[in-house]
Formats: structure tokens, sequence, C-alpha cells
């Protein structure tokens, strides 16, 4: 994916169309969006910004933070109206962009969102020095072992022993805790997809359930044999789900 930056803001850009803004999770990067953004690139402008989980304050280090990251920049780029889909954290920050700036959202797409309950990454995490402790922690995000690569590991490791990373990432982690978005779901209109795996372990299928239920133009799709990043873990699944999805409302 090729990367532009402009000021604050680094993204990549291809396709023409409405506009779709994928966000990524705490841990996440614009690769996780690889095979999803050259897919919806064939029909819609997509974009992929850059969160900038490790370089904001570190007493601003929090969901509202990233919320006014996301305003700034379709701000800057002088976006009318998006579609927004994130996963994980990229969805709570997508959730509290929508509930302050409904005018701006056409739709959302969520999978393996925070806003309600997530179980934490674990303070056990940062036990520094042992990889292969680490290669076992990240294999609980997915169903299938095999996608946690040596790669993967290591930009994990690299991040945990980076004290200036790691403080902002367990600040941006307990905010997403705090930040419950519970009372405020019923307040979002637009219709909303929700694509989970049904063996995510970090935001269970009752997550997705209530999401469901508090979102009142809302629709729940299952994957099976999939854990809490199913855009990575079953793309051609995860895409099929969203075209016809997309179609239906005629987005």
């Amino acid at each position: 994916m090729t990367i532009r930056k402009e000021g604050k803001f680094e993204y990549a850009d291809q396709g023409t169309g409405k506009t779709f803004i994928l966000l990524h999770g705490l841990f996440g990067s614009l690769s996780n969006f690889s095979n999803l953004s050259h897919h919806l690139a064939k029909k819609y402008r997509v974009i992929v910004p850059k969160l900038p989980l490790y370089t904001l304050p570190t007493l601003n280090a929090n969901i509202k933070a990233l919320s006014n990251f996301l305003r700034d920049f379709i701000e800057s780029q002088k976006f009318d109206k998006v579609i927004l889909l994130g996963n994980s954290l990229g969805g709570h920050v997508s959730l509290d962009y929508a509930l302050h700036y409904p005018e701006k959202v056409d739709s959302l797409v969520l999978t393996g969102s925070s806003g309600l309950y997530e179980r934490a990454f674990g303070g056990s995490v940062l036990r520094r020095g042992d990889r292969e402790f680490l290669r076992q922690r990240i294999a609980t995000t997915f169903y299938d072992a095999h996608l946690v690569t040596d790669e993967l590991v290591e930009d994990c490791y690299d991040v945990i022993n980076d004290k200036s990373k790691l403080i902002r990432i367990l600040s941006l982690a307990k905010s997403a805790i705090r930040h419950n978005l519970a009372t405020d779901l019923p307040k979002i209109n637009m219709n909303t997809c929700l694509i989970w795996g049904k063996q995510d372990n970090i935001t269970p299928p009752d997550v997705a359930q209530e999401f469901n239920k508090l979102i009142p133009n809302s629709e729940l799709f299952w994957i099976d044999r999939c854990g809490h990043a199913p855009m990575m873990e079953k793309p051609e699944e995860f895409q099929g789900i969203l075209d016809n999805w997309l179609i239906q409302k005629g987005i």
C-alpha cells in the first residue's frame, strides 16, 4: 500500500467513488486491510489512515483524542460523507465519531469492535524478552494460530519494549475500557453492519449481540472458525458479506 504524508497525517488512498475510511486497532496497522482495501477500491475510494497510537501526548492518549484526530483528518480532506469501517479500537473510534458528527457518516461497518466490553491483551504480556509467550498471547487474537507470523511477533515485541509506546498503548487500552458506549448506542441512526468472528476471544459473541440489540439500524453477520480480525483471517467471506450488505442498502 502506497502511503501518503500530509502534515500530521499518513494514509493509503486508492480507488474512486464514495469514500470508505478503514480504521485499524490498537496493535494493528494499515497492512491489516491490504486485501480488503484492494477489493473495495474496485468500486469505492478507500482511505486507510495511520492512527497516531504512539505519538499522542502521554496524558491525552485516549479514545476522544483519536476521534478528534479522525475529525481533523476528514476535515483536512474535505470529505462530505464517509463510510466508516473499524476493527477493534478502530471500531470504537468510528462509533465515537459517528455519535458526535452523524451528518458526516453515511454508514458504519464494525468488526470485533470495542466500546462495550473487551478482554484486555493482559498485563502478563508485559513480560519482556519472552517472544514465545508473546506469540501465545497474540495467537488468542486468531482462530488459526498459523496467522501469527514472526514479523507480527517482532512488531509487538518492539512496541512493548519501547517505554514511550508502551505507556501510550496501556493508556489507550484503559481508555477503551472506561469509555463504555452502552447508553449512547441507541442514538446511532445510520445503517450499521456488524461482522463478527464466532470464536472472537477479545470481543466475544455476546458483545456483538449487544451491539446488535443497542444500535437500531444494525444487522449482525457471523463468520465461523474466525477470531478477532475477520477481514484478515477470512478475507473472502468477509468481503462477500460486506458486498452483499452494501448492495442491499444501496451504498
